[in-house]
């Protein structure tokens, strides 16, 4: 009966099986497993211990992984896209006939891949050890999931010099430095610092050794992690025949984990830092930001006035406790008494972290990064004023929790403190009160003014108010959570979010944005996006608001009808509706006034970095609108470029100047721009190579083929083929030529200016109002 149920079920899989392979343990070339599909696994380990294949990381959001398959959670242990999911539908996992493992996106683009061609006898499997292998012909092999770990290792798997772990928020690193420990590193936004093993010994008093170089770790089948180094784990119930894993936590500490098979749960057996707390709870005197969330840190219920007396202060100690970084100063082989000394005679000392053995003084102006540790050879000490600690217990407040589960780094704002100590100065700062006073007195006569002058305002002239003020607003989360319907209905997926349909409260349908990696903090993020929401132009997918709450962002927007451009050149909108040529050139046009606007006009210098049909919608009239330019790049007109912390864009649209590590400007954008006129103009996605007479070629092949097109004057055949010949050949041309003339090196390319007026010229819709903007000379050159 089982060999029957097999036979039937063989026919129904989504992909050939090697012969004589048992089924999903090996895989040939031409397989492959779809977003759809998500349910069936891609691979399976021999043994069933693990599985490979789409995991589902939210609502129709997949990454490629690798996990345990009978534990209650689904464990994952490798993942090739970490932080850049896929969307759930029209995304495809595919071993190529060229023995390449692929991951592609709905939009057809590659997330991530092996970058192994070694042919058609290439096999992938997955092996009971949970290493995903690529073997060419020979059975050697040629890729492994081993080589490039994310927050776990498996036994056997080694953690080396080229190799970490990152803790799934990104912040907390496992690594062997340049001295051959093996530590962690808290790497956040604001100050890195290493935590483990303690900075305040050397390696020897922290029981390592550097003068072993080979810098590898390893967990091993009976519950040891060892590392070159010296340290070494032993998993409490070690032994032969247990699941184990090492992984780096969120709070920044990596334990060893051992699987109850029973019921299919993890047990910690062995952790690094035996008992590891961030300061997770306000220190004395300080309160949430927000309530809600500790992301936003602790701010000071109190204010410090520089020249206040010293008796007026009392100090909280935090046994065992420090706030890395930010040290004020430091000062060698002192007594408590000085050290406290100098923190009362500094007005920007919140507090100072003492040292007894050595007499360390190390005062602080900033409170961040703090941490509790049992053997941390020193205790910390806050300054506060008196009468903050009268309303509360200073005992009561020192009692610092932890959560491992919730770890944060808090930040206080300096911004709260004064730093001018010296008294000569309150004379000033009396008399700037006393007009500050006054004028805030005459404003507030002027408001009550004008307040009582919007009653005789027309009905009109208010609602019309009502209207420019409403323009752009910011939501609670909760607004837009209902405005979604709880992010039901999902309009596309990219790499910095995912956007949504909403309806606010006035009945008008927009698109909301959820951002999945925004690194400003809220006030930054709150300003840059209340610069784009000025912007506004018929070419420019308009924002109406924005929503910053906690760890929430997101963007609202307006709606555009008719979706992407990818979707009528490549997707399933080309076989309902084929774009004519003069909505094409139409959309070209649009594109460059969008653009031309966003380089030349804006009071900032606004580049996009992620030009491409997929940010190109259209509206009902086939006008086109770019989206996602905000939180792009904005800059002073006066800036030469712009520095950025990491690529952006996509692809085969990308400038190459970006991978030369070249400072970027608005020319990233032009050649982006480039590739997507080729597109326009040949209905194919050139950006990631084309066929021609039967012959393949990558894009910058094709682009050459292109210009030996030009120079010989000869007609234009790469024109897409199901326009049947209607098409303005003068407008393909000048298309064509502006493509290529934006595809040269950088200090060549047009600006978007150029390439507006360019396009002008050979627009036969000038009489129509949107499109009136041509100068007299240019007039006259057409007309000539």
């Amino acid at each position: 009966m089982a060999v029957l149920l097999y036979l039937i079920a063989l026919p129904l899989l989504p992909f050939p099986i090697c012969s004589g392979a048992s089924p999903w343990q090996t895989m040939t070339t031409g397989s492959h497993i779809r977003g759809e599909d998500h349910d069936k696994v891609f691979l399976l380990s021999p043994d069933a211990t693990f599985s490979c294949g789409f995991h589902e990381l939210g609502t129709n959001a997949l990454t490629f992984s690798i996990w345990f398959t009978h534990t209650t959670d689904r464990t994952v242990v490798w993942t090739a896209n970490l932080g850049n999911p896929v969307n759930g539908h029209g995304s495809k996992i595919s071993f190529t006939r060229e023995g390449n493992l692929l991951l592609n996106d709905v939009n057809g683009s590659t997330v991530w891949q092996s970058k192994t061609n070694w042919g058609k006898r290439t096999t992938v499997a997955l092996l009971n050890s949970g290493n995903l292998v690529i073997r060419e012909s020979t059975d050697q092999v040629v890729w492994q999931s081993f080589d490039s770990p994310t927050d776990t290792l498996l036994p056997s798997q080694p953690l080396t010099r080229e190799t970490k772990l990152v803790s799934p928020s990104g912040h907390h690193i496992l690594y062997f430095d340049n001295d051959n420990v093996l530590r962690l590193l808290y790497d956040g936004p604001e100050i890195t610092s290493i935590y483990w093993p303690s900075p305040d010994y050397n390696a020897l008093q922290n029981g390592r050794t550097r003068f072993n170089s080979s810098k590898v770790a390893v967990l091993d089948d009976k519950g040891i992690f060892r590392s070159s180094d010296g340290f070494k784990m032993t998993a409490l119930d070690s032994g032969y025949g247990i699941k184990r894993r090492i992984t780096i936590d969120y709070d920044g500490n990596f334990r060893m984990y051992s699987l109850n098979a029973s019921n299919g749960n993890w047990t910690i057996t062995g952790e690094a830092l035996l008992q590891m707390c961030y300061v997770c709870s306000c220190p004395p005197g300080y309160e949430m930001n927000d309530t809600m969330s500790w992301n936003n840190g602790c701010k000071p219920a109190f204010s410090i006035n520089c020249g206040q007396p010293q008796e007026d202060f009392i100090f909280v100690k935090i046994p065992h406790g420090d706030f890395y970084g930010f040290d004020l100063t430091s000062n060698k082989s002192i007594s408590f008494e000085e050290c406290m000394q100098i923190c009362l005679d500094s007005c920007l000392c919140l507090s100072f972290t003492y040292k007894a053995g050595e007499g360390l003084c190390y005062t602080k102006d900033r409170l961040y990064n703090g941490q509790v540790y049992p053997y941390l050879p020193g205790d910390n000490y806050i300054k506060l004023p008196k009468k903050v600690t009268s309303r509360s217990s200073a005992s009561r407040h020192s009692n610092i929790t932890c959560s491992p589960n919730n770890a944060k780094v808090m930040l206080v704002s300096e911004d709260a403190y004064m730093k001018n100590s010296d008294n000569k100065n309150w004379a000033y700062f009396y008399i700037f009160a006393i007009i500050l006073g006054a004028v805030e007195l005459l404003f507030i006569m002027t408001g009550w003014y004008f307040l009582f002058k919007m009653h005789s305002i027309p009905k009109s002239m208010e609602e019309g108010n009502k209207m420019i003020t409403s323009q752009f607003r910011r939501s609670t989360y909760r607004e837009l959570v209902e405005a979604t319907g709880k992010f039901k209905e999902e309009l596309g997926n990219g790499g910095s979010g995912t956007v949504y349909r909403g309806i606010l409260e006035d009945k008008k349908v927009v698109a909301i944005k959820k951002l999945t990696d925004v690194r400003q903090g809220e006030e930054e993020f709150w300003a840059e996006v209340t610069l784009i929401g000025k912007i506004n132009h018929i070419n420019l997918v308009r924002m109406w608001g924005f929503c910053s709450e906690g760890k929430h962002r997101l963007l609202v927007y307006e709606y555009v009808e008719n979706e992407s451009l990818d979707k009528y050149l490549f997707g399933d909108r080309r076989a309902q509706t084929l774009l004519s040529w003069s909505q094409r050139f139409k959309i070209a046009l649009g594109t460059a006034r969008g653009l031309a606007y966003l380089h030349h006009e804006c009071l900032e210098w606004v580049v996009h970095c992620d030009v491409k049909p997929e940010n190109i919608l259209l509206t009902r009239d086939f006008e086109a609108k770019i989206a996602d330019f905000g939180l792009s790049k904005l800059s002073k007109r006066d800036g030469p470029s712009f520095t950025f912390t990491h690529m952006r864009g996509t692809k085969g649209y990308m400038a190459p100047e970006w991978a030369l590590n070249l400072p970027i400007n608005a020319k990233v954008d032009v050649y982006s721009f480039g590739v997507v006129l080729l597109e326009i103009v040949t209905g194919r996605r050139v950006s990631s190579g084309i066929t021609i007479d039967f012959e393949e070629m990558d894009f910058m092949q094709f682009v050459q083929q292109v210009k030996r097109m030009l120079a010989r004057g000869a007609d234009l055949d790469i024109v897409d083929a199901t326009l049947k010949g209607h098409f303005n050949h003068e407008q393909a041309t000048v298309m064509v030529k502006i493509a290529v003339s934006c595809l040269e090196e950088r200090s060549k390319r047009p600006t978007m200016d150029q390439i507006l007026k360019d396009l002008m010229v050979y627009n036969d819709e000038d009489n129509h109002p949107a499109y009136f903007f041509m100068t007299y000379n240019q007039m006259k050159q057409k007309q000539e």
